[in-house]
């Protein structure tokens, strides 16, 4: 069993551990908050602080920081290395806090200087107010989750995962607890409430970071003021950090810019739109994600080591395991878009009429998955050869493909539009990257991938074909009038279609399926 699927293995159950509680989160929220002026003021303070959590924990700082790590390791011993690891530290606190700063005295100024002209009493004008209020009150978030963002890429270059992909959950405990605990003892009213939403993500941010210190310790790590004004490391990771957030941060980027287009088109595209990436990122992020973040140090060491046929063959097993998995969930999320999204979201205020529009969006993404997550991986074996700039210019010019599209497909299909823009898109770029990898390299060690593809196409077809008839002999016998048949509806073609994915796997030898399945027996076993 490789190191790399054991690894990624943990992680992604510290990630299923977090996305779950994230959907809690939201469930939470949406209970507390309801919908009106009070919960727009929250949310859109709250996008600024988490669009940092997910560009900076997700990748584009520690895809800049942990090659710089790794390489101070092999080239120069530890003793160098935990240098230049405080060294970034001590230049992020500095640069973190001075933000912070400004936002703080700013937001204060701007309070200030609204309350001397007597702000606006309708309801715009005081949503305005309290969203600076508690932007106010987040912003420091900001320091602590850039400082968590280096000491998870430490870690991971260290070779431990589970710890720091579960810190993620740990923030979702503390937000959530927020709701139930915290905001009560606020106030009497829901705007005084609010507040106690706000100090629970400056909380979560605080605990996030220092999760990881025992761990830290146990490494050696020992944090000392190191000036970074002149260091090397400093000045690379400045450098690469930018164009690293475009590339890693691709997938949201697309997703904020066709937000930006549907809004003006119609008044149920963004939400139904919405709940279908939330069902993509699940799989995306429980494999996908994992697989990409344990292999930006393992290759960033290879590189270092200047050992490329070791580079080359471990690129081309990651993409081989995320491409065997991610298959198979992209034909259960095609074939049973509709029941997974009424089991999950179809309560209350969100009808038959929103699970239809909602699951044609996620008919339209599902075949993008593969490609969504091999871009991930792609992208940091760029960033471990110490090239950030070939994935900057290759999410750039797919943003504007994306863009164009949308724009192009929206005004007709809506959210259909949307998503096929997506999946497009993300074709187009994995497309691209591995074009420019090729050039790079000279060659690509895909031989084991090519060769098994036609058979797991096959696979994933008949496995495909299995889930649709099972869901409809059960729905033709059974129906989904409760939440207890909704539930056998999803789950019994899922398990059907998941078990012949395996068995023709394995009656074609595909090494893929021997080794996740390998792994899966190890985990039921410990």
């Amino acid at each position: 069993m490789s190191q790399m699927l054991k690894s990624s293995g943990a992680m992604a159950v510290a990630t299923m551990v977090s996305r779950v509680l994230g959907l809690v989160r939201e469930i939470v929220y949406a209970a507390f908050l309801g919908v009106g002026w009070i919960a727009d003021a929250f949310f859109t303070a709250f996008m600024i602080p988490n669009l940092f959590r997910r560009l900076l924990g997700e990748g584009a700082l520690t895809a800049a920081f942990i090659p710089a790590f790794k390489e101070k390791e092999k080239l120069a011993g530890e003793q160098e290395m935990w240098r230049a690891a405080n060294a970034v530290i001590s230049g992020l606190i500095v640069v973190a806090a001075g933000v912070v700063l400004v936002a703080v005295v700013g937001i204060t100024v701007a309070l200030a200087l609204g309350e001397s002209k007597t702000w606006d009493l309708s309801e715009e004008g005081a949503k305005g107010v309290l969203m600076l209020q508690l932007l106010r009150v987040m912003a420091p978030y900001l320091l602590f989750v850039c400082v968590a963002a280096i000491l998870i890429g430490i870690l991971n270059a260290r070779g431990h995962f589970f710890i720091p992909a579960f810190s993620s959950a740990l923030l979702n405990v503390v937000m959530i607890a927020s709701v139930l605990w915290l905001a009560p003892r606020m106030g009497l009213k829901l705007e005084q409430q609010v507040f106690g939403l706000a100090i629970g993500v400056l909380v979560a941010g605080i605990v996030q970071a220092v999760f990881q210190l025992p761990l830290l310790t146990k490494e050696g790590f020992r944090y000392r003021w190191v000036t970074p004004w002149k260091n090397e490391t400093v000045q690379r990771v400045v450098r690469q950090m930018i164009p690293g957030a475009i590339g890693v941060a691709a997938f949201q980027i697309n997703i904020a810019i066709t937000y930006g287009f549907a809004f003006w088109v119609g008044d149920d595209i963004i939400s139904s739109f919405n709940y279908a990436v939330r069902l993509m990122e699940l799989p995306q992020g429980l494999f996908g994600i994992s697989l990409a973040t344990y292999l930006l140090p393992t290759l960033s060491g290879l590189a270092a080591e200047k050992k490329y046929p070791e580079f080359r063959s471990t690129l081309g097993q990651g993409l081989g395991y995320v491409f065997f998995v991610n298959l198979l969930a992209s034909v259960m999320l095609l074939v049973l878009a509709e029941p997974i999204i009424r089991l999950l979201f179809e309560h209350r205020r969100f009808d038959a009429y929103d699970t239809s529009r909602a699951a044609l969006a996620l008919v339209w993404l599902a075949p993008g998955l593969v490609a969504f997550s091999m871009v991930n991986i792609l992208a940091r074996a760029f960033y471990a050869l110490g090239d950030l700039k070939t994935p900057m210019k290759v999410s750039v010019f797919c943003l504007v493909v994306n863009a164009v599209l949308a724009v192009a497909l929206v005004w007709q299909f809506r959210q259909a539009g949307l998503a096929a823009a997506n999946t497009a898109t993300s074709i187009v770029n994995v497309s691209l990257l591995l074009f420019a990898l090729r050039k790079k390299l000279a060659k690509l060690e895909f031989a084991d991938l090519v060769r098994h593809t036609p058979g797991l196409l096959g696979a994933a077809l008949v496995a495909g074909a299995v889930a649709w008839l099972v869901l409809r002999l059960w729905t033709a016998r059974f129906g989904y009038n409760s939440l207890v048949l909704q539930f056998w509806q999803t789950f019994l073609p899922i398990t059907a279609a998941t078990t012949v994915y395996f068995a023709v796997s394995f009656w074609l030898k595909v090494p893929y399926a021997r080794d996740v399945l390998a792994l899966a027996r190890r985990r039921s076993a410990t």
